[in-house]
């Protein structure tokens, strides 16, 4: 493959990613991410103030303090994999074979794998809102959306950059009812997404790729996990940053092992949450006897 042609390749794949990946909408401003003291590390800040006390007219103000803490999290994603397509395979479908496994592979494991993660590691953390509801009809949705709405608005998340995240059905449910409640509903998130099932659970596993069971890599649900019906998540409550991501191609003529080509994938990057703004995170969840319902 030339050099041109491979370079045109590798950019390709970033769009595939772009366009299959439902919370892309969602990743940090690498100008907020700072190195940690250690390399799988960053640093953020995390600011608190004291609250007004009485004036006095005669000792003026009362003194107030500000506490500037920089917190510490880890890089907690480091994923990757190796295609390698025979020369001939490649030559005989007119360079499908190669052009077509890259892409699979982004918009059927890379991007779901990395959704699923993003969706897991938030709905596992201490301290956001959390449900475990039944809806017995669409309407049942809408009032949980506005239950939802009311625990944000009481903890003082702000209303804009709330982003919505359902499952097809849950959405597909509301639109069905075309009312002007639902659609008021529906119109108070920057964005809503519907979220196919498949990659919105409360746990997951990723598979290693080399141990028994899990010798084709990607990502299952965890045991005792739950389905989630929807999340909402205030953006600037989390972390969705990726530090290193890499697609490169070799041709078989640089490949000293086999007459083939090889894509060499790897995405390098952390989902968390800001500690003080958990309330900007809200997940509601199935009941166990609804799973795969």
């Amino acid at each position: 493959m030339p050099i041109a042609l491979a370079k045109k390749f590798t950019s390709l794949l970033d769009e595939v990613y772009k366009n299959s990946s439902v919370t892309s909408d969602l990743t940090s401003d690498g100008a907020l991410i700072r190195a940690g003291a250690n390399a799988n590390e960053i640093i953020y800040p995390q600011i608190d103030v004291s609250g007004l006390g009485d004036y006095s007219r005669n000792s003026g103000y009362t003194s107030g303090a500000v506490n500037l803490a920089w917190k510490t999290t880890a890089f907690n994603y480091d994923r990757g994999t190796k295609i390698s397509i025979d020369a001939m395979d490649d030559e005989e479908t007119i360079g499908l074979a190669f052009g077509q496994a890259g892409a699979t592979l982004q918009r059927e494991k890379v991007a779901p794998e990395a959704d699923a993660f993003f969706f897991a590691t938030l709905a596992s953390k201490a301290g956001i809102s959390k449900v475990q509801e039944t809806y017995a009809s669409a309407e049942a949705f809408l009032m949980a959306l506005l239950a939802a709405k009311n625990k944000l608005d009481e903890d003082e998340v702000p209303e804009e950059n709330r982003y919505l995240y359902a499952t097809p059905t849950l959405l597909n449910g509301v639109m069905a009812l075309d009312t002007t409640k639902s659609r008021e509903i529906l119109a108070h998130w920057a964005k809503r997404t519907a979220t196919p099932q498949t990659r919105f659970y409360t746990a997951i596993d990723l598979l290693d790729g080399r141990t028994a069971d899990e010798e084709a890599g990607h990502f299952r649900k965890s045991a005792g996990a739950f389905d989630l019906n929807f999340m909402i998540i205030h953006k600037s409550a989390i972390i969705k940053y990726d530090k290193h991501v890499v697609g490169s191609v070799i041709s078989p003529d640089a490949n000293q092992n086999a007459d083939a080509y090889i894509l060499k994938y790897r995405k390098y990057g952390i989902v968390d949450a800001y500690a003080n703004k958990l309330a900007g995170i809200y997940a509601s969840y199935k009941a166990a006897e609804e799973e795969g319902a």
